[in-house]
């Protein structure tokens, strides 16, 4: 196996009118929240915290089963929400929420002014709470960046079925962005962005594109 082996079985499932559509649609939405203000912006902030070593799908429940009340519950009130809807860390992911809802103008300032996507990245792992690369990549990518990989399970799973990386138990910021780099590669022989072929990759691991 190797990495012309993963793009011959990439462009056979980019060929699928159906995939294809529903990647389309799905970046699309991605670019619609940025345009949408803070509130959403914050609602995919908390998916990707959220989404921090649980089960994305079910993080995406939660965000909608709370809605507008991430905005004012008191970490208290948010951690027994969370722990009522089966987080597995609600009282971390609490803290973590409402840290990000008292710096939300900070780091909507940091979106306007950090236009090279790489520093936008390293500011938010430096500065928001339950932000490592893959969920500040996962964050940016779902409000529209295109040129961050998401590297999660998934992701690795691709990867190592492929033979282009070995098992990794701990990822590494130096060893993260090695990864990303061969993700660049297979995405720019595919004409696609990195956006683009996490939800292939995805789809392709699961059978499912999220978000």
């Amino acid at each position: 196996m190797s990495s012309d082996s993963l793009l011959k079985d990439l462009e056979k499932v980019m060929s699928n009118p159906r995939v294809r559509n529903l990647v389309e649609t799905r970046i699309r939405e991605f670019k619609a929240i940025k345009s949408r203000g803070p509130e959403e912006i914050f609602k995919e902030l908390v998916f990707c915290i959220l989404a921090a070593n649980f089960n994305a799908l079910r993080s995406m429940k939660i965000v909608e089963g709370l809605g507008d009340k991430l905005l004012t519950l008191s970490r208290s009130e948010l951690a027994r929400e969370l722990k009522r809807l089966g987080h597995r860390f609600p009282d971390a992911r609490a803290d973590y929420i409402v840290r990000a809802r008292d710096e939300l103008e900070e780091i909507m300032d940091a979106i306007r002014k950090l236009k090279d996507e790489n520093e936008l990245r390293a500011w938010l792992v430096e500065n928001v709470r339950g932000l490592g690369y893959k969920e500040a990549s996962h964050f940016m990518r779902n409000i529209g960046y295109e040129n961050v990989a998401i590297i999660d399970l998934h992701i690795l799973r691709i990867l190592q079925r492929y033979g282009l990386v070995e098992s990794i138990k701990t990822l590494t910021r130096k060893r993260y962005l090695e990864i990303e780099e061969i993700l660049k590669a297979i995405a720019s022989k595919a004409g696609i962005s990195l956006a683009e072929l996490d939800l292939y990759l995805w789809y392709m691991d699961s059978g499912k594109i999220l978000k």
